[in-house]
Formats: structure tokens, C-alpha cells, sequence
């Protein structure tokens, strides 16, 4: 056992199917559920993902807190539970932002600051909610650790530890270099998602175009699927990261429109192809 009790605060697909897999793994003896909405804490009881869900003073008395609701929420809920953390108490994160994460921790927990280790698994999934758990989500799957300086050397092991009791591979990236690389392959296509599917939504004859959509437009559009408040937040906490995004990839498909207006049947050909190797290539080193 890695810890005795763990509290989590949002008990959904992130916060729920860790809680599945430490149980699963023997990592974790009881674990705490703390949330805004008592009907969805009394779901993830029956579901056995938490064993009781509990206030913010005795989800503080835990030996270790993972924060898995939406990163706008952080430091509103780190000053609630501040003032209950017991002495060595860990705090860690799942949020897909790290640098706004941090600076929200280091204004809400002060001298415990040190305690906290910031964390991104990247796994998920569109659906949400303590239904959507499972103790599979992490297998092979990445989380990026984000320590700072002063995180404490102990904190961070154990984090690591349950992450990779929960089936994960640990890797370590700087929180700015972090928020850099997820905006380009996570952020960026989420929002390019949601805008397609609600353009076609506004449309006087959107109903037409959903039902002749098939396979294809279905995989790409899948994420537009995914929790609203969520990618809200998200989007405004990386937003310098993802405007410059935003920006190549505007660019990118003005080139491309540049080479359809054009006929330009060499440059269409030249830049399909140099993306599907650099697809396959990818979808290599994924399989190695």
C-alpha cells in the first residue's frame, strides 16, 4: 500500500478511474469523495470509486488529495482546503494546464506550496461523470509530472508511485514547456473540433449535413463531445500558448485553401503526403 487514504476532489472519468485502479492495485486503503454535486458523490459511492463522501476538513486529514475538476476551479479549491491539511499531507492535480495551475497553488497554499505536485494524465475520454470510471483508463498510458523547485522530493515519489500503480508511465517536462506541447496536440484539436460541428450546427440546413455525416466525420468530431466547462477553462487558462497555435494552424489552412483555389494539385499532393508519413511515423512509435 502506497497510501493509506487517499480524497478526491471531483470523483468523474479522471478522478474515478484512478481511484478504480489504485483500489484494483491494493495502492490505496480508504478513499474520500468531495464535490459541488452530492447526487454524482452518491453515484461514485454506489460504484465503489469512493467510500465515503466526506467535508473539506476531513478530506484534509487524507494523506494525499488529487484535485480532478476543471483547472478554472484550482485555487478556489486549494484555499478551502488549506486550512485543514494535516502535517505531510500530499496535494497533487490532473489539470491539462500546469503553469496557471502552479501559480494558482502557490497563492493558495502558501508555505505548503512544497506539498504540491502538479499532474496531467493524458488520458480520457468524451464522456464524463463517476459513471464513465475505469480502472483500465491509465494502462500504458502517460502522465506528465510538472515539479517545481521546492516540491518536496517525498511528495513527488509518492505521486509517482500512484501513478504508475495505476498502470501509467511517468515522465517529467517543465509546467511553460508542458503547456506549449499540449496546446499544439490536445488543445488545438479540441477546439478545431468544436468549432466544425457547431458552424454546421448554425447553419439554416445544418440538419441536412449531420445526416448525411458518416465515419469519418464522426472520428474527427468525437472530442466536440467532451465537457464544455471543462475545455472553457482550459482554453482561457492556456490561452497565450493556444492563440499561437491558433495562429499556424489558421495559417496552415489558409495555404491550403491558397492550393485548392489555385489547382495546385502538386502542393495538395506534397503536403497530404508529407502528413500522412508524419502520421504513420507517429502511429510507429506509439506501437514500438
Amino acid at each position: 500500500m502506497i497510501v493509506d487514504t487517499l480524497a478526491i476532489v471531483g470523483v468523474g472519468l479522471i478522478g474515478g478511474s484512478f481511484s478504480l485502479a489504485l483500489k484494483q492495485a491494493g495502492a490505496v486503503g480508504e478513499v474520500l469523495g468531495v464535490g459541488r454535486n452530492p447526487a454524482k458523490l452518491t453515484v461514485a459511492r454506489e460504484l465503489e470509486l469512493i467510500d465515503r463522501a466526506v467535508d473539506w476538513k476531513t478530506a484534509g486529514r487524507a494523506d494525499c488529495i488529487l484535485l480532478a475538476m476543471p483547472v478554472g476551479e484550482t485555487e478556489a479549491v486549494l484555499k478551502q482546503l488549506a486550512p485543514h491539511l494535516k502535517a505531510g499531507a500530499i496535494v497533487t492535480d490532473a489539470g491539462s494546464t500546469k503553469a496557471n495551475v502552479v501559480a494558482a497553488a502557490r497563492t493558495a497554499l502558501g508555505t505548503r506550496f512544497a506539498d504540491f505536485v502538479p499532474g496531467h494524465p493524458i488520458a480520457g475520454s468524451e464522456q464524463s461523470g463517476p459513471a464513465a470510471a475505469r480502472a483500465d483508463l491509465y494502462r500504458g498510458k502517460r502522465v506528465v509530472l510538472t515539479p517545481q523547485a521546492d516540491t518536496r522530493a517525498d511528495a513527488l515519489a509518492t505521486v509517482q508511485a500512484l501513478w504508475e500503480a495505476a498502470g501509467a508511465q511517468v515522465e517529467m517536462l517543465e509546467a511553460a514547456l508542458h503547456d506549449r506541447v499540449f496546446a499544439a496536440v490536445s488543445h488545438l484539436p479540441h477546439l478545431a473540433a468544436f468549432a466544425l460541428v457547431d458552424e454546421l450546427a448554425q447553419r439554416p440546413d445544418g440538419d441536412t449535413f449531420f445526416r448525411f455525416a458518416a465515419s469519418g466525420f464522426r472520428d474527427f468530431t468525437r472530442i466536440a463531445g467532451s465537457s464544455p466547462e471543462m475545455w472553457r477553462d482550459i482554453a482561457l487558462a492556456n490561452r497565450e500558448a493556444l492563440l499561437a497555435e491558433l495562429d499556424a494552424y489558421l495559417a496552415a489552412l489558409q495555404s491550403l485553401r491558397q492550393a485548392v483555389s489555385g489547382e495546385d494539385a502538386d502542393a495538395l499532393f506534397t503536403l497530404f503526403s508529407r502528413a500522412r508519413n508524419a502520421r504513420e511515423n507517429w502511429i510507429e512509435t506509439q506501437d514500438s
